[in-house]
């Protein structure tokens, strides 16, 4: 089955396609990219998500799926997006 791996980070982006056998996991997606060595890639924690929905290593592929490697959220964006509009409009 056909899978891609993708990083984003400050030097640039990479998305490498992966031919695995079926039953493959992200874990192993992770292993055979090569990317988990790259200096730009933070060594811990890293967060996986297929299509933006985030998932745990031990996930099942499908041919098709793409793996993003992303950083771990500081905030939630919905509850940053709350705070921000309480600032402009005041304690209601």
């Amino acid at each position: 089955m056909k899978v891609e791996v993708a990083w984003v980070g400050p030097e640039g982006s990479t998305c490498v396609t992966l031919e695995l056998a079926p039953g493959a996991r992200v874990a192993d997606a992770l292993a055979a990219s090569g990317l988990l060595g790259r200096s730009d890639l933070p060594a811990e924690p890293l967060v996986c998500a297929l299509y933006g929905r985030t998932v745990t290593a031990e996930r099942l592929l499908v041919d098709g799926d793409r793996v993003e490697i992303t950083r771990p959220l500081v905030a939630d964006p919905a509850t940053r997006r709350r705070l921000a509009t309480k600032k402009v409009r005041g304690p209601r």
